[in-house]
């Protein structure tokens, strides 16, 4: 058996490579980018280069100019930047905006390159992108695969629920084109037994489903085609989709099956067992100049604001654990850890009982980043940076073992 040719795109420090490799040895980079818009220091890129040498096959420019590059190819990943897709902000654009866009360059890719296999992560929420057209954008990545000849599995998966140190919920896309033999085998059943084979790639029998074991499912489902919704432009394709996905589904030749799914849960990694051990740095401790603002930002809040229009309002909102608890795994880490702000870890020193952000070598452990992955010559804060935008690689492993049967 030969080697899996893999394109990784948006690979920032590497994520998705030592996933898959720590999977097989088959799976074998031929081409990789990474790229930051608008910075004069490419911190991720070299990152990835100090760890994977350096290569005319490593790029670091804008996909859109380097895309017609990408030499041919068994399997593309990637995890396509997510700051565009969030229901929480009522002005997001999904994949409108910015950083949504860089979808229409994988789309591309699909149908300039063909590759066999795709593997993609991105944001819990993109499968309700954007906030004011519920549903629009995964069901515009769908219909692109049918179109480019794939078939799609996509799991919303919770690292914590599978044994990692993190609750770090991401959505996986996993899609084979129908020259596979994983597409002809469920395109067969689908034929034979129709949703019910659908149900059973959920549950049981597709990728995701081999990788991350469901425990039961929830009694409402949607079964639809995608040929039953018009595309001719953003505004029409939202008025006429009303289908609500779940965190689980397949898309076989243009039919639709989702279903809101509940994992069989593994012990998860306490984030006390993650912690640094001996003596950390004083720059870690929380300042006493700035415990009256951590306290305000973690507590409860049931306050007046005013908008800026001048207007008056009542804001909420409940308290987050200060300091976070050693015995649970950690809440998801964002690219502002350390900074003084509600979302930030807190933690109780093990060895001073004192109060303190966690190490940047935390943030690489709590991902499954060897430790120091980072330390390569980037500020500090870009190692924090660099951690809230990766993923648990553990998850990409897991991936890359179940697909390997079938390369």
């Amino acid at each position: 058996m030969g080697d899996i040719r893999t394109v990784e795109l948006f690979a920032g420090v590497g994520g998705f490579r030592l996933g898959l490799e720590a999977a097989s040895e088959r799976y074998k980079v031929v081409w990789a980018n990474q790229w930051e818009p608008h910075k004069a220091d490419q911190w991720a890129f070299d990152c990835y280069t100090y760890h994977f040498g350096h290569s005319p096959n490593y790029v670091c420019k804008d996909i859109a100019q380097a895309k017609n590059d990408i030499p041919d190819h068994d399997l593309l990943v990637g995890g396509f930047p997510c700051q565009d897709y969030s229901i929480m902000k009522k002005n997001s654009k999904g994949i409108e905006g910015a950083k949504g866009v860089l979808w229409w360059q994988i789309n591309d890719i699909l149908r300039d390159k063909q590759p066999s296999y795709v593997i993609l992560e991105n944001v819990d929420r993109l499968i309700r992108s954007p906030a004011k057209q519920c549903g629009r954008d995964f069901s515009l990545i769908l219909r692109c695969f049918y179109q480019n000849g794939y078939a799609v599995e996509w799991r919303v998966i919770n690292a914590a629920d599978y044994g990692q140190a993190q609750r770090r919920r991401r959505t996986f896309i996993v899609a084979y084109h129908n020259r596979t033999r994983l597409f002809r085998e469920f395109a067969e059943q689908v034929c034979i037994k129709g949703v019910k084979a659908m149900h059973k790639q959920v549950m049981e029998d597709g990728i995701l489903s081999k990788a991350f074991p469901i425990e039961s499912h929830q009694r409402d489902y949607v079964d639809h085609w995608i040929d039953e919704m018009k595309f001719e432009d953003m505004d029409t394709l939202s008025r006429l989709q009303k289908v609500y996905l779940y965190n689980s589904g397949v898309m076989m030749n243009g039919r639709v099956y989702s279903v809101e799914v509940i994992p069989r849960v593994e012990p998860f990694i306490p984030l006390g067992r993650i912690l640094e051990q001996g003596d950390i740095d004083e720059r870690f401790f929380l300042k006493e100049e700035d415990m009256a603002k951590w306290i305000y930002l973690k507590g409860a809040k049931n306050e007046q604001r005013q908008r800026r229009d001048g207007s008056i309002y009542w804001f909420s909102e409940g308290a987050v654990g200060f300091p976070d608890a050693l015995e649970k795994p950690s809440r998801t880490m964002l690219t502002s850890e350390t900074q003084v702000g509600r979302a930030s870890h807190v933690v109780r020193d093990i060895q001073t009982g004192r109060l303190r952000v966690l190490t940047s070598i935390e943030c690489e452990r709590l991902n499954g980043f060897p430790d120091n992955w980072t330390d390569t010559g980037m500020p500090e804060k870009m190692r924090y940076f660099c951690m809230g935008n990766a993923l648990v690689i553990v998850l990409v492993k897991r991936i890359g073992e179940g697909l390997i049967e079938y390369l």
